[in-house]
Parts: C-alpha cells; sequence; structure tokens
C-alpha cells in the first residue's frame, strides 16, 4: 500500500459495524508494529493503525 491508494478499515479500529473506506493518507514502518497505515474517509474522519487490519479497496 502506498500514499494515495483507495483502502478499507476493518472494524476494530473504527469501532463501527462495517468497514470503512477512504484515501491512504501515511504508511509507516514501526519498529515494534510492523506498518502503520493512516486513512482519511470521505467524512475527513482519519483512522490508523496496523497494517493488518487494512486491505486495498
Amino acid at each position: 500500500m502506498k500514499t494515495g491508494d483507495k483502502a478499507k478499515v476493518a472494524p476494530a479500529i473504527t469501532g463501527l459495524d462495517e468497514w470503512i473506506e477512504g484515501t491512504v493518507i501515511e504508511v509507516k514502518k514501526n519498529p515494534f508494529t510492523g506498518t502503520v497505515i493512516a486513512i482519511k474517509d470521505k467524512l475527513n474522519r482519519i483512522f490508523f493503525g496496523e497494517g493488518k487490519y487494512f486491505k486495498l479497496a
């Protein structure tokens, strides 16, 4: 995944009932948790977390 890609984030991160789609705004390598991804959805909410909770849309 890279900046600008469309991605979905799991309910485990959002606390909502369904996967949320947004645009990837940041991808970082964290030495403790691995890849950390941040997305911004159409309501301008930002969600971030470990890469395992994200998938390409």
